[in-house]
């Protein structure tokens, strides 16, 4: 499905990024394993993209650094010639209540959600337009659509990924490069599992399917967008979510 393709995947050595970046090798593309500060964990995934028999190569990168991402993206296009799906994933979250958000909280959140998939995008851009075919899929949240009490930092920085995928999808849908949003819901991470006892069975008595998402259905669903199944898919937003956003 994903022959000769190759991704950039931000946030790749853990979570819902590790599983992205493995499903995609899975259908056949090599891939790139951006990492902020686990080295060791993106070095595993890279190995296990190896086993496959996929290329793959593992950079680190923090995608708040607009010099840094546009380094990455040089040296990755020049190693792989070309980049064909970029995988916007890589986020924080430093929740509380807005009365006791700090500015640095609320800055750092944003600058990593939103500035960081701008940044990418922003040194993808010309590369993109020169192949005439690309990629985008940029991961937003239930709370960037809903909204989340704790999280404004967090809601503003992903609802903001959705006004810039479909900003983006517009600007390069005339030359065969689509851009999409996948909005998780309550998904089995290191993040959620971390909740309490009692959040979580808060979360689930939201969601009408009663159970938790894997990163398996995040990664599958980015997996589609990224093949030529979608190629008539741009600027939407795909709530994986278990019916959270109905």
């Amino acid at each position: 499905m994903l022959e000769g393709k190759v991704a950039l995947v931000t946030g790749a050595s853990r979570g819902i990024g590790r599983e992205i970046a493995l499903t995609l090798a899975g259908y056949g593309a090599d891939v790139i394993v951006n990492y902020n500060g686990s080295a060791d964990k993106a070095a595993a995934v890279a190995e296990e993209i190896k086993a496959m028999g996929r290329k793959a190569a593992v950079v680190q990168c923090s995608v708040a650094d607009y010099e840094a991402c546009g380094k990455m993206i040089t040296d990755m296009l020049a190693m792989f010639g070309h980049i064909d799906i970029l995988v916007n994933n890589a986020g924080i979250t430093k929740d509380n209540l807005m009365i006791k958000m700090s500015e640095a909280d609320f800055d750092a959140v944003v600058n990593t959600n939103l500035k960081g998939t701008f940044n990418t995008i922003k040194h993808m851009y010309r590369a993109f337009l020169k192949q005439k075919q690309g990629r985008i899929i940029n991961l937003s949240s239930v709370s960037g659509v809903l909204g989340n009490a704790g999280q404004a930092n967090y809601a503003a920085s992903k609802a903001g990924v959705i006004g810039l995928t479909k900003s983006t999808a517009r600007e390069l849908a005339s030359r065969n490069i689509t851009v999409n949003a996948v909005a998780p819901g309550y998904v089995d991470t290191d993040m959620t599992q971390a909740m309490s006892e009692g959040a979580r069975e808060a979360v689930l008595s939201q969601i009408p399917l009663k159970r938790v998402g894997q990163p398996k259905d995040i990664a599958e669903t980015v997996a589609f967008l990224a093949s030529d199944k979608a190629s008539y898919i741009t600027g939407q937003v795909i709530s994986v979510d278990g019916g959270m956003a109905i």
